[in-house]
């Protein structure tokens, strides 16, 4: 791992039919970004400041990916977009997209989902909404925040983080 948060080698998104309503995954290869220690803190408080914040969001999916489980923040984040498509056409295409890639039952990115959960939802995607994927998108969360943010708060890579954002406002003290 390198030195700071904006060197995370961020891999490009595996499925180049949501890259279009993902927000781009940048590397920063030329300047590292310095962190303080109270926004890397701040990520500690709540899986909302975590993903609210553009670093902690690179961070968190870094980490998921290291853990080959990212299909869950990839499908949260694929449903923000979704909740802002206005095009009914554009709801539609993307709706079975994401159905087909995230929901159905052995979709190549599955997410754990219980049957009733999956059913309604493909019911709610017959005549799909902007909200149509929020009550699966809340139960994807929820997972989220009971195992994978817990998991990413005791990392190896969040406390290296936390410590080098700590030792880069010392420095910048002295």
């Amino acid at each position: 791992m390198k030195t700071r948060l904006g060197c995370l080698s961020n891999k490009s998104d595996s499925y180049s039919d949501f890259s279009e309503f993902l927000p781009p995954a940048h590397e920063t290869t030329a300047r590292c970004l310095k962190l303080s220690t109270d926004e890397v803190a701040r990520w500690s408080e709540s899986l909302d400041h975590l993903l609210s914040h553009k670093y902690g969001l690179t961070a968190f999916r870094t980490f998921l990916r290291s853990e080959f489980s990212d299909e869950n923040i990839e499908f949260w984040m694929v449903c923000e977009e979704y909740k802002k498509m206005k095009s009914s056409t554009k709801l539609v295409s993307t709706a079975n997209k994401i159905f087909k890639e995230f929901i159905d039952v052995q979709a190549p990115r599955e997410v754990n989902i219980d049957y009733r959960t999956r059913e309604k939802t493909k019911q709610s995607l017959e005549d799909p909404s902007p909200t149509s994927l929020n009550e699966v998108q809340a139960m994807v969360y929820s997972l989220m925040e009971k195992d994978s943010y817990p998991r990413f708060l005791k990392s190896k890579m969040y406390q290296d983080l936390v410590n080098r954002a700590h030792a880069q406002g010392q420095r910048r003290s002295v």
